[in-house]
């Protein structure tokens, strides 16, 4: 009697035991998955090609669909973007059991979320904001009125939800309670970091958002198609199905793609054009010397042999470089180090809200490298050349009130007429 009920409580037991397995399912070693094949020798490995090239079409489809539409529709991908995120990361070291005991506790996490996404698209979208509401005055007041108070109604709001969590705190559950405060931090850090220089990005003009978010998809899918054909040299132990091949492959595609996307991307100004309001029409500016074609007569030897005897190149793509050369050498270090952090919690995704690749944040690893890569690079290296008149003009008729305006139009008056009397 006493097996049979053993055996009756193991058999009821199994699918818990099995689902627990599931979903902390460790991602495979080399030695135990495939008899230690690479992703070249796995015989399963066309059935996940499919599912994987599946979404992957319509994932770069929708995401097409979404940059023709404008600024505001790709600020609002990359909002819902942070969504998903988060909710994969709260939920990777949340305990049902002690969440039942702490009611309203996961609405803390969201109340954070909420206060840091007030607070970061506060302050990159305020001008445009401004720029789009000058036409009403009572709006306008409004606006400016929450503009000026910022900080202070970010910041009360995060002070009541520090009081909360304070006062939410229960004996025996104190350890629980402070570590996912302190996870709940960490994944706002996280999450609003690259979300807030890729915002910057899009605002800028969403070729500086296109082309880098382009080059991490392009470099993703020929690393596994590299891999997927010719990986046969592991390249790091924390992703085993990662090869030299696939790495040195995606490489060099990803550089060319970027020259060759670069010209392509630059030609079109509603994609070059900086958004100064929250508007969805068209744009049209000027497109700035980095975005004006140069010509390059051809050697003699090569004309011989094409019809060419020059080529257009347009500046911005000596930049593109730079942006490839990082997509394909540092930005795969972001996805190694999310293979890394799976491991260390025994995830094999972070989700799985996309079939064949996991969930969001398996997709944005590089992304967030990248992002904040390029911020730094356009800010740096770029935003200097790229001054125009019509830019500088803009930033005064934005920034500057009416009194100011006429005051810098009568010291660069006298300015002038001195330089003129020197001269």
């Amino acid at each position: 009697m006493q097996r049979e009920n053993n055996s009756s409580l193991s058999s009821a037991a199994s699918p818990r035991v099995r689902h627990r397995k599931r979903s902390n399912e460790a991602i495979p070693e080399p030695s135990k998955a495939n008899g230690g094949k690479l992703l070249v020798d796995d015989r399963n490995k066309y059935k996940s090609m499919w599912i994987r090239t599946y979404s992957t079409v319509w994932m770069i489809g929708g995401f097409a669909l979404i940059v023709y539409m404008g600024h505001l529709y790709i600020t609002a991908m990359v909002v819902v973007i942070q969504i998903f995120m988060a909710k994969e990361l709260f939920n990777l070291l949340r305990k049902a059991h002690e969440d039942r005991h702490l009611p309203g506790f996961r609405l803390l996490n969201w109340h954070f979320f909420v206060t840091a996404m007030l607070f970061v698209y506060g302050r990159l979208l305020s001008q445009p904001l401004v720029n789009t509401i000058t036409s009403d005055k009572f709006l306008y007041q409004f606006v400016s009125s929450l503009i000026k108070y910022h900080m202070a109604i970010c910041y009360f709001s995060y002070i009541a939800g520090f009081i909360w969590f304070i006062l939410t705190l229960k004996k025996k559950m104190y350890k629980y309670q402070f570590g996912q405060y302190a996870w709940t931090h960490m994944i706002l850090i996280v999450v609003f970091t690259q979300s807030s220089f890729t915002v910057a990005n899009i605002f800028e003009g969403i070729f500086w958002f296109l082309l880098p978010a382009s080059l991490i998809i392009i470099n993703d899918i020929f690393a596994y198609i590299f891999g997927f054909f010719f990986g046969r040299t592991p390249l790091i132990k924390l992703s085993p199905k990662k090869t030299w091949e696939g790495f040195i492959g995606a490489s060099v595609t990803t550089i060319i793609s970027a020259f060759v996307l670069a010209n392509i991307l630059g030609r079109f100004q509603w994609l070059t054009c900086p958004r100064k309001d929250l508007s969805t029409g068209w744009l049209q500016c000027d497109p700035g010397p980095l975005f004006k074609p140069e010509y390059y007569t051809l050697p003699g030897w090569i004309s011989q042999w094409f019809t060419w005897k020059e080529i257009s190149v347009l500046p911005v793509q000596w930049h593109a470089l730079c942006l490839g050369l990082f997509a394909s050498i540092i930005a795969p270090f972001g996805g190694f180090f999310a293979s890394g952090f799976k491991r260390a919690f025994k995830i094999k995704d972070f989700g799985d809200s996309i079939p064949g690749h996991g969930g969001i944040t398996d997709r944005m690893d590089c992304q967030m490298v990248m992002a904040v890569f390029a911020y730094i690079y356009l800010q740096s290296f770029v935003a200097r050349e790229d001054i125009t008149v019509e830019m500088t003009l803009d930033q005064i008729l934005t920034n500057f009130s009416f009194e100011e305006q006429q005051s810098l139009l009568i010291k660069l008056g006298q300015i002038l007429q001195d330089r003129v009397a020197y001269s």
